[in-house]
């Protein structure tokens, strides 16, 4: 059965507290705001802007400003039914209290940071059991960005350098989250150069779609299967289904890893991705005639 949820990730213009990359700092302002993503985001909850938010800045090593940031974001767009869950152990992620609130949620946003702390935090929760119960059954919207898209799948990448990710071993993939199956996500793609990733990725498990999220570049992914580009950016898509063959398996741990016939596509604003057809629908918009 089709989730009755939507989901929405976001390649991240924010960096905020990942163990691995902490030279990225919090800009002045994030560009998925300003580029609409966020207002999307709003206008697919059930209520609009009177929708209940709960963000969630587990992920983050600076949940306080992380927190503020989206309260300020959220207001320009005329929302303030805005709530921060700043969950920090697996205690509070079976609170009482807590569950509550996301049993009342129209929309929840997981920030950015380091995925590991959002799938060990969560993973077999009661909160987390009332999210994809939610999902499933309900209109909600879920989003992530950066870290909080890379945990939305149930394969998560965690860890592996951008510059040996083609290097046996080098990258490292758990449970994420598990709101959508089939896939596994990375963020800042373009941006920190990180297609070896998912080329790693897809050739260790050729039946899961690679998505590579660029920054200020979103999916928005309806009944499960219909994603959307949506942003100012690109997504890169990696399909292994027709590979031909590797060396994976043959290779000393260290050691790069050849592939043979895998299948890239690119996503901009307005393109469409089924997942169940494996289709992409390119958009083409109308030209404006020189004046």
């Amino acid at each position: 059965m089709a989730p009755k949820g939507k989901l929405i990730i976001i390649g991240g213009a924010i960096n905020t507290g990942s163990f691995t990359e902490t030279e990225f700092g919090l800009p002045q302002n994030m560009n998925f705001f300003e580029r609409g993503i966020l207002k999307r985001i709003t206008t697919e909850s059930s209520k609009n802007t009177e929708s209940r938010f709960e963000i969630i800045t587990t992920a983050s090593l600076i949940p306080e400003k992380v927190g503020e940031e989206y309260i300020k974001a959220f207001g320009q767009l005329d929302v303030h039914n805005v709530g921060v869950l700043n969950i920090s152990n697996r205690e509070q992620a079976n609170d009482a209290g807590n569950c509550a609130r996301i049993k009342a949620a129209d929309a929840v946003i997981f920030t950015g940071g380091d995925q590991l702390r959002l799938s060990s935090i969560f993973g077999g929760t009661s909160f987390h059991d009332i999210l994809l119960d939610k999902y499933q059954n309900e209109a909600i919207v879920i989003a992530g960005t950066s870290a909080g898209a890379a945990a939305s799948s149930k394969n998560m990448i965690y860890q592996g350098s951008s510059k040996d990710a083609l290097l046996k071993g080098e990258v490292k993939i758990t449970g994420g989250l598990g709101f959508i199956d089939g896939v596994i996500v990375d963020t800042h793609f373009v941006q920190r150069g990180r297609i070896g990733r998912l080329l790693y990725a897809a050739a260790s498990n050729p039946g899961i779609l690679g998505i590579g999220l660029g920054e200020d570049t979103g999916l928005y992914i309806s009944e499960g299967h219909t994603m959307e580009a949506i942003g100012s950016g690109m997504v890169i898509l990696v399909d292994g289904r027709h590979m031909t063959d590797t060396n994976l398996t043959d290779v000393e741990m260290g050691q790069p890893v050849s592939i043979n016939n895998m299948v890239v596509h690119v996503m901009c604003d307005g393109d469409v991705y089924d997942l169940s057809t494996h289709a992409l629908t390119i958009h083409h918009p109308k030209t404006v005639a020189a004046q």
